[in-house]
């Protein structure tokens, strides 16, 4: 295994393999004989974008089983076994054969100081991720072993992962593909509302509704047509505003959650906090909202309340501030972890699964405001993102940057989405994990944590479902947020107040 740090790497035994590591068609990784496959203009674009995900596990890491499940599964996926060739008329993928070596990373870390503050050593190894320049001529990809107990975890581990070899719903799919049942460790976890293997298309907008039968009337049919036409103004306007965000025509006000400029090249904190998600689905029935407006009201509720503490605005209560967050939605059909799993196993590149990236951007406004009801955060989130799905907004923002690349090369692209990226203040994500107990080859998983960075932003809001917990994970310019855990803090109370606000409405209805 590879290591990091200053004392040179752990010594490990070479672990035997248990299993058969070889694939149908021959040795891992065994290189491409067409040349490689061309890069989709989204990859072109992610250049410096990396994906962290933690994985914190029940017990000590049992690295022979690790790293026999490692070569069965991950190592043989296409793109986890290519490299990334920029030479030559056109970009491209070519197959390579994978040491695993190179990609195990073990650090050699100050025993004393993690014995004193283990939470904070995980944390602090994390941050340095990302400031670690990656090894281009490998395939872009790491596993960090992190085999010490936490406050949450016997041990975890930290995937480092170029957003170059797919967008963060698939990449998260995909490490979940390479988990079991804990239940039933041949099986793979159970999702939730999704039948095991079942292969699902994101749906980020709903748009207008089919069309009535003729016999239904004509203001059915009056109805319907009235939607189509609000749903065309509502796509133009969203793309009116997506264009000159891009063409930097228009920008967010400056807040306290605004990045200076060079942002997505500073060090990045990465906290985390675990809440309930039955206090989500209590709010979520009550007011008859989905998961994700839950969500994003929280989001504002804290945002706000960090807000007027930091500035000592607590009195002034009518002033209120909008800025923006742009969603990444993957707008390929989403692989069940069945199908994924199955092409691991196969090794086989050539198969009916989409892979890559493939995005469309959806602009969502924050709005910092005091509420004498909490459950207007939750309420005024809901009537954002109904709006928001009665909108092409995604698959247009699309074809918009995938014009753009064709016509005037992958520079100027890059170089407006990176302008629309700044002209934002937040990203913000919500990702559904496994609704039962999972295994990371033989290792109990006690969490999940993704998040990422590289871009210009200097606060990233992720949160992630698993069983009846979600997480929220905070991605947070190391020297500008100083405060973060405070922050973090922030979302925890906004949740509780939201919940305590639900149940009192509740007694009163009752």
């Amino acid at each position: 295994m590879g290591a990091h740090g200053a004392a040179g790497p752990l010594a490990l035994p070479p672990p035997p393999l248990s299993i058969d590591t070889r694939g149908r068609d021959g040795a891992i990784g065994e290189p491409d004989d067409d040349g490689g496959e061309p890069l989709s203009p989204t990859a072109r674009m992610f250049h410096d974008f990396y994906i962290v995900a933690v994985v914190g596990l029940g017990t000590p890491i049992d690295f022979h089983p690790a790293r026999a499940g490692l070569e069965v599964t991950l190592v043989r996926h296409p793109r986890f076994s290519s490299i990334r060739v920029m030479d030559g008329p056109e970009p491209r993928w070519v197959r390579t054969v994978v040491n695993l070596d190179d990609h195990i990373i073990v650090p050699d870390l100050d025993r004393a100081a993690v014995s004193a503050d283990p939470d904070r050593a995980l944390e602090d190894y994390v941050a340095s991720l990302s400031t670690l320049p990656m090894d281009q001529s490998r395939p872009l990809w790491e596993l960090h072993v992190l085999d010490f107990p936490t406050s949450e975890a016997a041990s975890a581990v930290a995937f480092r992962i170029h957003h170059a070899l797919g967008d963060g719903a698939s990449l998260v799919s995909l490490l979940l593909a390479c988990t079991r049942s804990a239940a039933d460790p041949k099986a793979p976890p159970a999702m939730p509302s999704s039948a095991p293997g079942a292969r699902r298309r994101a749906r980020p907008v709903y748009g207008a509704p089919p069309r009535p039968a003729w016999s239904a009337g004509v203001l059915a049919l009056a109805a319907w047509a009235l939607s189509w036409a609000l749903l065309a103004w509502h796509t133009a306007v969203d793309v009116a505003r997506f264009v000159a965000m891009a063409l930097q025509l228009v920008r967010d006000p400056p807040t306290l959650f605004t990045g200076v400029k060079g942002v997505e090249s500073r060090r990045k904190r990465f906290v985390m906090r675990t809440l309930s998600l039955d206090d989500v689905k209590l709010v979520k029935h009550a007011l008859g909202c989905t998961v994700n407006d839950v969500l994003v009201g929280v989001t504002s509720a804290a945002l706000s309340r960090y807000h007027f503490r930091k500035l000592g605005n607590d009195n002034d209560t009518n002033r209120s501030t909008c800025f923006r967050s742009v969603l990444f939605v993957n707008l390929r059909p989403t692989s069940g972890i069945q199908q994924l799993a199955k092409m691991m196993e196969s090794g086989n590149k050539h198969n009916d699964l989409k892979w890559g990236n493939r995005l469309g951007y959806i602009v969502l406004p924050f709005e910092i405001v005091k509420h004498d009801d909490p459950l207007d955060y939750v309420r005024n989130a809901k009537k954002t993102v109904d709006r928001k799905k009665h909108s092409f907004e995604a698959i247009a923002t699309h074809v918009i940057a995938e014009t753009v690349t064709k016509l005037f090369g992958i520079e100027v692209s890059t170089g407006l989405f990176h302008r629309m990226i700044s002209g934002t203040t937040v990203l913000f994500s919500n990702m559904i994990g496994p609704a039962e107990p999972i295994e990371f080859y033989g290792h109990p998983v006690a969490y999940i944590a993704p998040s990422n960075f590289g871009h210009p932003s200097a606060l990233t809001i992720h949160w992630q479902s698993y069983m009846d917990t979600i997480k929220i994970i905070l991605a947070v310019d190391d020297a500008q947020f100083l405060d973060s855990h405070d922050l973090l803090n922030d979302f925890a109370e906004s949740l509780e107040m939201i919940r305590k606000a639900t149940s009192r409405a509740q007694v009163l209805k009752g």
